[in-house]
């Protein structure tokens, strides 16, 4: 099968097609380019192999013949089955997992992709394709949800503009808090500025304007400079969110953080059932956020392009 893999560089390539006959196989319809694929051909995690973990497709073998011929969307960690933590329900974190693209499992950015049956979820009718791919990261912006409590009360900003940033925006505005959305872009600011959300253009003043302000600050820039600016704007015992896997330094300030008492939360990956039911209710645009979709035989050429500046989503299609 075709497939893009990361080996020190980015390329197009013919590899086997998966053969674990105790893993479903899915026959990829769409697959979406994220910050993390782009930040693993800069180094981060140490990943070589098949790219990609946003994806949408349809079984075509597993174990479980009711999932035969279902378009499902995949969990992306692979917990083991057998330690306390898979053994409760939380195989996100997994001493021993595999994650899909990211940690010693082959991605979606193929035309076939192999995962266990237990971390597939049918998709809904009326979601389509192209919305569905969405439903990873959707999942990790609604993560922050299960984290904390988040109500009509707080006064909330979230840093980031980028792809991630716009949906968890959306995502907390359904909590009905008193949000800010600060970033670079006001094109892309629009996107949540529509969805009736508060918006603020990033400038030299925006530290100093919302210094200790806000109850919960949720990082999501990508930027080592967006943590900077968090820690200058929660208020004193607030809560920081960390989305960014940033790849380097970041910027630390010790001893603010512990004379103010700030509360920081690291945020990964969320349960996809929260965020099949937001796409299934139209309560999230994803659509405003694809720029372009390539054939995955024009792979190399989409990632370059998804690192352009004022790009969203790129998707591809094998």
């Amino acid at each position: 099968m075709k497939a893009i893999v990361f080996d020190g560089e980015v390329r197009l390539d013919e590899v086997p097609r998966p053969t674990n006959e105790d893993e479903a196989l899915i026959r990829v319809s769409l697959v979406g380019i994220c910050n993390t694929d782009v930040e693993i051909i800069q180094g981060y995690a140490g990943y070589q192999g098949i790219l990609g973990h946003e994806f949408v497709g349809v079984v075509e073998s597993a174990s479980d013949q009711s999932l035969i011929g279902k378009r499902v969307v995949g969990e992306i960690n692979a917990g083991c089955g057998k330690c306390d933590l898979c053994l409760k329900g939380d195989p996100r974190h997994c001493r021993t997992r595999t994650v899909l693209g990211i940690v010693n499992r082959s991605g979606a950015m193929a035309e076939y992709v192999s995962l266990p049956a237990r971390n597939l979820l049918t998709v809904p009718d009326v979601i389509t394709d192209e919305e569905a791919v969405f439903t990873e990261p959707l999942a990790a912006a609604c993560e922050i949800l299960e984290q904390l409590t988040i109500g009509p009360d707080d006064n909330v900003a979230v840093i980031g503009d980028g792809k991630l940033g716009l949906l968890i925006a959306q995502v907390l505005a359904v909590t009905e808090c008193h949000l800010t959305h600060i970033g670079k872009h006001p094109g892309k600011l629009e996107i949540t500025a529509a969805r009736g959300i508060n918006t603020h253009l990033l400038n030299e003043s925006t530290a100093s304007e919302y210094a200790g302000t806000f109850d919960v600050v949720v990082e999501a820039s990508g930027a080592a400079n967006g943590f900077k600016l968090a820690q200058q704007i929660v208020r004193p015992r607030g809560t920081i969110v960390l989305k960014s896997t940033i790849h380097g330094d970041v910027p630390f300030d010790a001893a603010a953080i512990i004379v103010n008492e700030i509360t920081l939360i690291g945020s990964r990956c969320g349960r996809f059932e929260n965020a099949l039911a937001l796409l299934e209710q139209q309560r999230i645009d994803v659509k405003s956020l694809i720029t372009q979709t390539f054939p995955l035989s024009e792979g190399v050429e989409a990632m370059r392009h998804a690192q352009q500046p004022g790009v969203l989503k790129v998707q591809l299609r094998p």
